[in-house]
């Protein structure tokens, strides 16, 4: 073999080498662990319902998902721990004091927000409002009415510790009332009892919530010090365990893409709630009849296998196109 062919030979094969390369999919370069994305879920229908949407996207580009429902405290410590790789509802300021530290300490990241323009504090039925309950300061006046009861939704939610904080601030003169746990389905249940009969009751409320379409109700002013400026007004964040985002960099840019909004999550709650709805159906459901959402979503985004995830997803969906 002359010196002219050995070198040809050489050219060919390391360019077969390169065009290898170029091609391989994105699963060679991602560790195993990237390839089941395992959610942190709290058993609020807002982030059943986004959690359902992701999950539903990513088994369509070729991830596998896992889904465990777990009480706020569990998924951060499970975040830090390396058993959560996601957590999608990061309410923010209210979930400071319990998310904070970890995105301090660097256990855990906050990416980018996916709802803008949520709110988060106490609220009572229409009817309490207009009888003259309009703040947080008018409750201690009317504490036989209400039997000195907070009802919240799970023990060590956010909006509970913040309404403990209240009661041991005696703030607002709410020092010897009691919070009630619950859940937020056992809470919702309560007040759907009540309001036949105009009892009165003050409970955590919040948007997005088919609640709010479900109840007359208002929301209380007054408690900017304990949720927040504006009614408890809301930026909900995208979490994941620390360094996840760099790890699994196609998962990354895709929880980073995400964007939901108010209305997305009102019609997906009320289907999930009130219709009975599986999440990932109706998730399915919607964005089959809301196929656009994806284009953002999906932007710079591949499958697991490292093609373009858009049409992968569309096809996967039954969407023509």
């Amino acid at each position: 073999m002359n010196n002219t062919n050995l070198s040809h030979r050489m050219t060919l094969g390391l360019g077969a080498v390169a065009l290898g390369l170029a091609a391989s999919p994105i699963s060679a370069a991602e560790p195993e662990s990237c390839s089941t994305v395992r959610f942190a879920e709290v058993g609020w229908t807002d982030i059943t319902a986004t959690t359902a949407l992701t999950t539903e996207v990513l088994e369509a580009m070729g991830y596998e998902t896992r889904v465990d429902t777990v009480s706020v405290p569990i998924a951060y410590s499970g975040m830090k721990n390396g058993d959560f790789d996601v957590f999608l509802g990061n309410w923010m300021p209210s979930m400071a004091s319990i998310s904070d530290p970890y995105i301090e300490e660097g256990s855990v990241d906050r990416l980018g927000a996916n709802l803008e323009g949520a709110k988060y504090t106490l609220a009572v039925p229409q009817y309490v409002h207009d009888a003259g309950v309009t703040s947080v300061a008018d409750l201690d006046a009317h504490a036989e009415q209400f039997d000195s009861r907070l009802h919240g939704i799970e023990a060590g939610n956010d909006g509970n510790q913040l309404i403990q904080d209240m009661i041991d601030d005696d703030a607002f003169g709410l020092g010897d009332w009691q919070l009630v746990d619950s859940s937020e389905a056992g809470m919702l249940a309560e007040l759907r009892a009540r309001v036949p009969n105009e009892e009165w009751m003050v409970f955590l409320g919040w948007e997005p919530h088919p609640m709010n379409t479900n109840f007359d109700m208002a929301y209380l002013e007054g408690a900017d010090d304990y949720f927040g400026p504006n009614l408890g007004g809301a930026t909900v964040y995208t979490n994941t365990r620390g360094g996840y985002a760099e790890e699994c960099g196609n998962v990354g840019t895709l929880l980073e893409n995400l964007e939901f909004t108010l209305e997305m999550e009102n019609r997906l709650m009320g289907e999930i709630m009130d219709a009975g709805a599986d999440p990932r159906a109706a998730a399915r459901d919607y964005l089959q009849a809301n196929p656009e959402v994806l284009d953002g979503w999906l932007e710079g985004v591949t499958t697991r296998d490292g093609d373009p995830a858009l049409p992968a997803v569309r096809s996967e969906l039954g969407l023509e196109g």
